[in-house]
């Protein structure tokens, strides 16, 4: 790794507009957005519907960005932060793999520069508030019973889906219900990565319904006065920040929402700063294009009025064989015939947004000539431009195929929404769920039906910000590949007023998920010398 200064300084940046944190991390300047008027381009990445083990996404987005390098354009990346959960859990580390990694991935895979650890703080500092101002006489009558806003932690742990505190005599205060959600489903997390500013922060964050009075009158956290001390707490963790790919690409590193359970992308401040100063800017967004890509769509574009200019979107052999029903190990060309069918929805999904996307086939050694031929004439057969993709094994030069292709595809394109913000929430919902998914309509269970007329007398205009399983265009897990003859069903909803949206939770979706029985967490390890192993 090179010296972070060093990069900076090949950026063109001033002493004034960073903050360093050790010899390969920094913090840039929020005043870096409003410099200027942005030059880049914006190349999304999404992808097909994956698998629990993942399809390569944020290698994919690393190795483009290094195979721009190479062909000497001025480029960065914006990824999100590695949550905790995710690493000790199944997936292990998110920073990339192989050849094509952001650096020093250990750091940023655990606590990096403490947004999480500061994103978390807040968040359970309202909720302490919460607590202590119904402890302390309860002057604006909230019911205990009708408190909405949990609790949070970044870790995977069952045993706090539904917790009773306040147990034992008065001094332990009110006697109630209440929950935990990982920190990358807090509203605290989605707050910071959709907001500008200090002002826009603050704002956003006392608009945070903390519940409902017993004659359902909501109450906000700037009722409580938390929106300050809130504020101080992220007054870092907004800065975006900044480190270096394996082969010394620029990225942009900051803020973690999970696509399945959250808006899943990049934090607005980073895209914004690193369109000013580059000419192309490659960021991800989470899981399939029914989660994050939707909302990059329809949600994250618009409130930062980002535009579009082309779209990756990366395939494995093994997730089509997945979806296709592979029974068998080694080579099963019919299973990639079959499993294609939800690439090209995909593919189709994309278009429906008004891009024609490139499809990246992140290639792994237990691929055959045969699988990856079949694939490609399949894609050819139905129009769609695609690249073998081997960033992992070769870095930069594994993507110079891709990246020519995404470069020939860069256009200014009118983005085309699913839905109208002047829609109702009930609309937006049914849009997604048709257009998106290909459901044959939408159930509102009672709750739900409840949950939107509140989100409805309290928010105008919201985004809809869908929960659902990534491993289906439904919201049953088990249904695989290209599911039709389907409704979705929501079941409730959550009312995330500072972010801006709404959260219809569909199907059996988690906001805390829980360990493996055999999490990743056994087998990382510090050795005598301080150096992190296991983590990938």
């Amino acid at each position: 790794m090179r010296d972070i200064e060093e990069i900076i300084k090949e950026i063109g940046l001033g002493k004034e507009d960073y903050e360093l944190y050790g010899r390969y991390m920094a913090k840039l300047d929020l005043s870096l957005q409003s410099r200027g008027r942005p030059k880049a381009k914006l190349i999304l990445v999404t992808a097909m519907t994956p698998t629990p083990a993942g399809e390569g996404k944020t290698t994919t987005t690393i190795g483009l960005g290094q195979a721009f390098k190479r062909l000497g354009k001025n480029v960065a990346i914006a990824i999100r932060e590695p949550s905790l959960g995710p690493c000790f859990g199944i997936k292990g580390g998110a920073t990339g793999g192989g050849k094509s990694k952001v650096e020093p991935s250990d750091r940023i895979n655990l606590f990096f520069t403490g947004d999480f650890p500061a994103i978390t703080a807040a968040h359970n500092l309202l909720s302490a508030m919460i607590n202590n101002h119904m402890y302390h006489g309860n002057e604006l009558a909230l019911d205990p019973k009708r408190i909405t806003f949990p609790r949070t932690i970044d870790m995977n742990d069952r045993s706090l889906r539904n917790i009773l505190v306040g147990v034992g005599s008065r001094d332990m205060g009110v006697l109630a219900n209440d929950n935990f959600v990982i920190t990358p489903a807090s509203e605290v997390m989605a707050i910071t990565g959709l907001s500008l500013n200090y002002q826009d922060l603050k704002n956003r964050l006392s608009k945070i319904l903390a519940g409902f009075t017993n004659k359902n009158k909501p109450v906000f956290a700037g009722d409580l006065k938390a929106e300050g001390s809130m504020a101080a707490l992220l007054r870092d963790a907004l800065k975006p920040n900044l480190v270096q790919t394996t082969e010394g690409v620029p990225a942009f590193v900051h803020t973690g929402p999970f696509g399945n359970i959250a808006h899943g992308t990049s934090s607005l401040v980073a895209d914004k700063i690193a369109m000013n100063l580059f000419d192309y800017v490659i960021t991800e967004a989470g899981f399939g294009s029914d989660l994050g890509a939707e909302k990059f769509f329809n949600l994250a574009s618009r409130i930062g009025n980002l535009p579009i200019n082309a779209v990756v979107l990366v395939a494995t052999i093994r997730a089509i064989k997945h979806h296709g029903g592979s029974k068998k190990e080694g080579e099963d060309v019919d299973a990639v015939k079959i499993g294609s069918k939800n690439l090209i929805r995909h593919v189709q999904n994309i278009r429906r947004f008004g891009i024609d996307p490139v499809v990246a086939i992140n290639r792994f050694p237990t691929d055959t000539d045969a699988e990856i031929r079949t694939l490609g004439e399949i894609l050819d057969s139905n129009g769609i431009k695609w690249a073998l993709s081997e960033v992992f094994a070769k870095g930069g030069e594994g993507g110079i195929d891709l990246a020519n292709k995404v470069l020939a595809s860069i256009g200014d394109y009118e983005i085309k929404r699913t839905y109208d913000l002047k829609d109702d929430i009930r609309t937006k919902i049914e849009k997604i769920a048709k257009y998106v998914y290909g459901a044959d309509g939408v159930i509102f269970e009672k709750k739900a039906l409840t949950d939107m007329k509140k989100a409805e007398e309290i928010m105008e205009n919201p985004y809809v910000c869908m929960a659902k399983t990534q491993y289906s265009f439904s919201d049953d897990a088990s249904l695989l590949n290209d599911p039709h003859g389907f409704t979705v069903k929501v079941q409730s909803m959550n009312i995330s007023s500072g972010a801006g949206f709404v959260v219809p939770i569909l199907g059996e979706i988690m906001t805390m998920p829980g360990l493996p029985k055999h999490p990743a967490a056994e087998n990382i390890d510090l050795t005598d010398s301080g150096e992190i192993t296991g983590l990938f």
